[in-house]
């Protein structure tokens, strides 16, 4: 990253080629066209969730003609046409592929964060995200009688803050469902809501070596084993031995659980958590929970500051292009913040980034000379990121 040098091209300098390329082996485009590659549409894409473009033709607009396109890594002819064909036609699952390498790759980067609970073993969350579509627009992604919607699957690491594996579907698909098809690593706590609850499926983490902290629903059949005292003045109320006592719940899940009792102060809410963790102490069983929100963080992070809730193209892999080439944009950035060792939350550095695309200068230039000068009231209707980044 050398000063002279735009600062788009700085930043799409974490997308290795020879890796994109592989990419694109794996998925041919039936017909591809020789003047717009699929190089031109990732890089038309990230520039429009750098710079938040609403269309196709602002895209045109600000690329076609311009003197710093072939700076920028343009080869081809910048048209809308050209981006709605590719859009259209070219596998979204080429750019699915690229957002899991850049995934690896950014998760070494946050590999020294240190865990906010000290535990030994990674802490990873589960859940998913809906975005709304218009039935009308959108009738291939029903979800309900009028309603469309996509939904993103996520295992999020909280160590890092980085997501580990996502997965796009149509909005009909329940979130459980996700369990058959995440990576497991033995050791690591998967930290899910009550729509994750399903014995079968928990089992399964569990004869994996994996570990699981998930919230109980109110109608569970158990009896309780064994009791453990608890500090009451934690929040604590119970930490028990318990086995199901439903036939289908105990032929599903036929081994020892944990339940943990917990009274929210801040919400005067009595919970009740399933674990079979039982060596962690019941309070931080507690704890990892509730840090499980860091993912509803991420979640209303990538939908306020990128395009993922207007889409470009209505088909199904126009739609998918777009959430994935966003999930590749944040990603660029968050690298980008641990690799310049940036001190600011990743919406200032967004902010900045995107005002400042055709600029040539270093990017850390940005946050040493004119960063202090930035007007913060264009931040106020920004998440703040940044406590949620150092995992405060």
């Amino acid at each position: 990253m050398n000063a002279g040098r735009l600062v788009f091209t700085q930043i799409t300098d974490g997308l290795d080629r020879k890796e994109f390329d592989r990419c694109i082996k794996l998925y041919p485009m039936p017909k591809s066209s020789r003047g717009f590659t699929a190089r031109d549409q990732f890089l038309a894409m990230v520039f429009a969730q750098l710079t938040y473009r609403e269309g196709l033709r602002e895209i045109e607009a600000c690329l076609r003609g311009n003197q710093n396109a072939y700076a920028m890594g343009f080869r081809g002819n910048i048209t809308r046409t050209n981006l709605a064909y590719a859009n259209q036609w070219r596998d979204w699952r080429v750019y699915e592929a690229m957002a899991h390498i850049l995934i690896r790759r950014t998760r070494r980067l946050y590999a020294g964060e240190t865990n906010p609970m000290g535990l030994d073993g990674m802490v990873v969350a589960v859940d998913s995200s809906t975005i709304d579509l218009c039935l009308t627009l959108f009738p291939w992604a029903d979800f309900r009688s009028t309603k469309a919607a996509v939904k993103i699957h996520t295992q999020f690491e909280l160590q890092g803050s980085i997501p580990l594996f996502i997965d796009v579907t149509k909005g009909r698909e329940h979130d459980v469902s996700f369990l058959d098809r995440m990576p497991v690593s033995p050791g690591t706590i998967y930290v899910m809501d009550r729509g994750y609850l399903d014995f079968g499926r928990l089992f399964g983490l569990s004869q994996a070596g994996a570990f699981f902290v998930i919230r109980a629903k109110r109608n569970l059949d158990c009896y309780v084993r064994e009791s453990r005292r608890v500090a009451k003045i934690t929040g604590l109320r119970s930490d028990q031995t318990i086995g199901l006592s439903g036939a289908l719940s105990k032929e599903r899940y036929p081994i020892a659980l944990r339940r943990v009792r917990f009274f929210d102060e801040e919400t005067g809410k009595d919970l009740v958590f399933l674990s079979n963790n039982f060596s962690i102490p019941a309070l931080t069983v507690a704890l990892v929970y509730k840090s499980r929100w860091q993912i509803e963080l991420f979640f209303k992070w990538i939908k306020q500051n990128l395009r993922i809730k207007s889409f470009f193209g209505t088909s199904d892999n126009a739609v998918r292009t777009q959430i994935w080439i966003a999930i590749c944009t944040y990603l660029l950035v968050a690298s980008l913040k641990k690799t310049l060792c940036l001190d600011h939350s990743l919406t200032r550095i967004l902010q900045v980034l995107s005002v400042n695309a055709f600029q040539k200068v270093h990017i850390n230039q940005l946050f040493t000379e004119s960063f202090t000068n930035f007007d913060e009231t264009q931040l106020s209707n920004q998440l703040n990121f940044n406590d949620f980044l150092t995992g405060q």
